[in-house]
């Protein structure tokens, strides 16, 4: 079994149309896991049915046992976060500023603040257009530990791809370079490189490559609309020499890509042709060089 991580060093470069393209190209082989949580959009693409769903809980979060306060107001003088508020004769928590740190319930002279489990989100396991899996998730408003969900996502995925004897797991990864970037390369086998020929786009490539780098896991890039900047095109080519990337494509600038994503399809899909070969070709290559 290996795990396939598709990330970029910034939002806007085709990630997820790529990995979701390469999801039906494997068919039925790939257990697909997206693990972009905080902003989870493959399901727009692969048509989950939500077959199994179940919170997920991280961190704490504080709640005040209304008969047993005696609105002293002590909590909300010690709360650093601006978390409490007085409303209506009573003292209140708000969950998308309370840290769950706990300083309010050691100060509560009646003891009526207790430290609860946060729900911080749901993850799936849905059926999907392939003929295979997807283990997905969706962080709430607020919610952090994204990372610790992203662990989640991957430890099921690799689950099922293992009791289901699946060679390969997909993984669509967050933009940047954050937490939920580093819990999705954990454990990969190849990580393709979605960028786009832009100045922010060398420069977060650079970046997240050094992420990268610290796995020490072989990794190839593939440049989307290749064409609309020639000198930035030749300045990625260069870092990927220079750092023995794979160059596994070019793909031209084409409002194809936007009108798939409209009408609920991936790229190789709604074009039969060049984008489709481009992509195909690209799969394969990947394949080859995870059994290299």
């Amino acid at each position: 079994m290996k795990e396939i991580v598709v990330i970029s060093g910034k939002g806007g470069t085709g990630k997820t149309s790529i990995a979701a393209s390469f999801a039906v190209l494997g068919g039925s082989d790939v257990i697909v896991a997206d693990c972009d949580v905080d902003a989870a959009d493959m399901h727009l693409l692969l048509k989950p049915d939500f077959e199994f769903s179940e919170e997920f809980y991280s961190g704490e979060i504080a709640y005040i046992e209304q008969s047993k306060c005696i609105v002293c107001g002590k909590c909300a003088e010690v709360c650093r976060f601006d978390a409490i508020s007085f409303i209506n004769s009573q003292y209140f928590i708000n969950p998308l500023s309370c840290e769950g740190c706990g300083y309010c319930s050691q100060v509560c002279p009646a003891s009526a603040i207790i430290n609860k489990s946060r729900l911080s989100g749901k993850w799936f396991i849905s059926n999907i257009k392939t003929g295979s899996k997807m283990i997905h998730a969706r962080l709430d408003i607020g919610a952090d530990n994204s990372g610790k969900l992203v662990a989640k996502v991957k430890n099921e995925a690799k689950k099922l791809a293992s009791e289901e004897a699946k060679p390969f797991i997909l993984i669509d990864g967050s933009p940047g370079i954050g937490c939920p970037v580093v819990s999705s390369l954990s454990g990969a086998n190849f990580v393709v490189l979605a960028v786009e020929p832009s100045v922010s786009g060398v420069h977060d490539l650079k970046r997240v490559y050094q992420v990268v780098k610290n796995f020490n896991i072989k990794a190839g890039c593939i440049i989307n609309k290749a064409n609309l900047n020639p000198e930035k095109h030749q300045e990625i080519k260069d870092f990927l020499l220079e750092e023995n990337i794979s160059h596994l494509a070019d793909i031209p600038y084409d409002e194809n890509f936007t009108k798939a994503m409209v009408n609920g399809m991936t790229i190789i899909e709604y074009d039969q042709n060049d984008l489709k070969k481009i992509l195909s070709q690209t799969w394969e290559k990947i394949k080859i060089l995870l059994t290299n």
